[in-house]
């Protein structure tokens, strides 16, 4: 959040139990399998740990990265954390010996801005990029199994413009993932198939109004907000449908417009046009300016000889030049 504030609510019922402040922007945050500590990862690439038991206790920091750090995410037995940043790189540590790097993932072309790791594959950890791609890693090793281009799932005759994956969310009990893009008004349904360690496409759902967020509900329903409507969709013979006047759907409905600003706002929180990097030709404009500079010379040295040429033809009378 842009205040630096780390709320921590109870959900049953909902009670907020402390509001501590972090010392930078936060990128990223998620919870352990224990739920005894929060790790909450910062633009200027560290990540405090602050204990859920003891709600008034300030951050710990665990670890830091050289560039800004945008995802972190826990193994679902604890052992690892794993750590995204804007130099494409995605590292294994230990969570309770950070200082240990098990391995690096490498294959990324741009920033790494979305981890996920299915906990009933905890194996496996799923990532999402600036360079529009989705990858499956053996994490443990850093082994990247299968990669998928978003680009190659728009409809023919599209513009293929990089875009950057912002919300990358798993179904709790099954292989389903969902993938959201920051300049797509559609989520992308992908379906893991762990035998053949590949990634598929199942169905792409195209938003009517903006697609602000996605995720999934305890009963692997996918809720879509689109514009200011949260829309449900369900699994029905192999493809996700749109439930129609869900009882749901008018109360959230409600709640969502009234805090609307809210929402909105949290839409820009981060910039992602901005997280890519300038990519500058030193070469080719050293090369240019150098053949100004040659240009101008020939040129001066020209105008020199003309002067001299026409000097050396004028009378001389008396040995004084006319």
């Amino acid at each position: 959040m842009d205040n630096k504030q780390l709320l921590l609510f109870r959900t049953r019922p909902w009670e907020c139990l402390s509001v501590r402040t972090a010392l930078r922007r936060s990128t990223s945050v998620t919870i352990t399998g224990a739920e005894d500590r929060i790790l909450l990862a910062d633009k200027s690439g560290d990540v405090y740990s602050f204990s859920i038991n003891k709600p008034d206790s300030p951050g710990q920091l665990q670890l830091g990265h050289l560039s800004m750090l945008l995802a972190v995410a826990v193994s679902p037995d604890d052992r690892y954390v794993i750590t995204a940043d804007r130099d494409e790189k995605i590292r294994v540590s230990l969570l309770e010996q950070p200082y240990i790097i098990e391995a690096f993932c490498l294959g990324h072309r741009e920033f790494v801005s979305q981890l996920s790791i299915p906990p009933n594959h905890p194996q496996l950890l799923v990532s999402g990029s600036g360079d529009g791609t989705i990858r499956l890693w053996e994490y443990e090793n850093g082994t990247e199994m299968h990669c998928l281009d978003l680009s190659e799932l728009r409809p023919s005759g599209c513009e293929k413009n990089r875009c950057a994956v912002v919300r990358l969310v798993h179904c709790r009990g099954k292989d389903f993932f969902a993938v959201l893009c920051d300049s797509l008004s559609s989520v992308y349904v992908l379906e893991l198939d762990v035998k053949a360690e590949r990634l598929i496409h199942q169905q792409t759902i195209t938003a009517k109004q903006r697609a602000w967020d996605v995720t999934f509900d305890d009963c692997g329903g996918l809720w879509l907000l689109d514009g200011d409507i949260a829309v449900l969709y369900q699994l029905h013979e192999g493809l996700w449908r749109e439930i129609p006047d869900h009882p749901d759907q008018m109360r959230i409905k409600e709640v969502i417009r009234s805090n609307w600003p809210v929402f909105e706002g949290s839409g820009s929180a981060i910039s992602y046009s901005n997280l890519y990097k300038m990519s500058i030709d030193n070469m080719a404009e050293y090369q240019l300016k150098k053949e100004q500079r040659i240009d101008q010379r020939q040129k001066k040295r020209t105008s020199e000889l003309m002067a001299e040429s026409r000097d050396s033809k004028r009378p001389r009378v008396g040995g004084v030049m006319m």
